[in-house]
């Protein structure tokens, strides 16, 4: 009946509160209460609270849970899975604002975010890396990358694309927007990075060059380094708003703020251009004044999810953990 997901055998479906009211306020194990003091560097939830569903009970009890969100800002209408770390309900961090990491799959990344789901291990393996002193406790927001199926290899390079859905405002305002209302964050860029793979990767990483103010780090995996969606045919001024290289250069000669890159590609990547090409962002912009970046190479390493996430724990996760805050009060 469990296997069959067939009530009242699973919990797959019922709701998750990650320790909210329906008003949005903090309350019971994760709640802070209402007061809080203007120097905190925590902000409570903002509310209202979103109406999240059980998608599956990690060994540990914690809950991987999913919703749709309109967002208000980019007009998209779409999913978004998010996931609490255990410590995010322990009595001690009752009063902490956590960090949250954006993670975004590659290929159609529609209708689901395949970090979502436990085969891969990112859940477990942030559990894992804090306990071993080597992660923050990551919140997880797990936004759909893009608006529609992979139909004839069409995608929309996480931008707004002039004509198109405004994915770019959507992973960038309204997906934080989202965990701001029904989380305890960081107030600061300090507690907000993006994570990954393929096109995901490209879009974390044009993410952070191109709001450094509201985010601080990535761990890019196998990404592309500049936008090359066919739709943006026509429109070359916003493509190269959108170029990470455009936007890593602009943001050396403003002198900051300072942003961090962890690349890591596999040394069997299907695209054989994708490793020349990251090398040679690095040798250009990297750690040149405000954007600083290391590059992990994984032996024997393919393109794909299954080779990225273990390999998060040999280096990116580390390198990202040690210039963000969380949790914090």
């Amino acid at each position: 009946m469990a296997y069959y997901e067939i009530p009242p055998f699973t919990d797959k479906g019922s709701a998750v509160s990650f320790g909210q009211d329906g008003g949005g306020k903090g309350s019971g194990q994760g709640g802070a209460g209402s007061q809080q003091p203007a120097s905190s560097k925590m902000l409570m939830p903002t509310g209202p609270a979103a109406d999240f569903k059980n998608s599956m009970t990690l060994a540990d009890g914690t809950h991987v849970a999913v919703t749709t969100l309109d967002g208000k800002k980019s007009g998209f209408k779409g999913k978004v899975w998010v996931w609490a770390p255990k410590e995010y309900n322990d009595p001690k961090f009752a009063k902490s604002g956590f960090p949250v990491m954006i993670a975004l799959p590659g290929g159609a990344g529609y209708p689901s975010n395949y970090w979502m789901g436990t085969d891969l291990g990112l859940q477990t393996s942030i559990s894992k890396w804090y306990a071993e002193g080597k992660s923050k406790p990551f919140l997880l927001a797990m936004p759909v990358l893009n608006p529609g199926p992979d139909d004839k290899g069409v995608y929309w390079d996480g931008s707004d694309i002039p004509g198109q859905p405004k994915m770019g405002t959507w992973l960038t305002e309204d997906v934080p927007d989202l965990m701001k209302a029904n989380f305890r964050t960081v107030k600061s860029r300090d507690g907000w990075a993006f994570m990954g793979s393929s096109t995901g990767g490209f879009a974390g990483m044009k993410a952070v060059l191109k709001h450094p103010d509201k985010f601080k780090a990535v761990i890019a995996s196998g990404p592309d380094i500049v936008p090359d969606s066919s739709l943006w045919k026509g429109h070359d001024k916003e493509k190269a708003e959108n170029n990470p290289e455009l936007l890593a250069k602009q943001l050396i000669d403003a002198k900051g703020p300072d942003v961090y890159i962890a690349f890591q590609v596999g040394d069997n990547e299907s695209n054989k251009k994708t490793l020349p090409d990251v090398q040679k962002f690095v040798s250009t912009f990297g750690n040149k004044g405000p954007v600083h970046t290391s590059l992990r190479v994984i032996p024997g390493g393919r393109h794909n999810a299954k080779t990225y996430v273990p390999s998060m724990g040999e280096g990116p996760i580390q390198y990202i953990s040690k210039v963000m805050e969380g949790p914090v009060e």
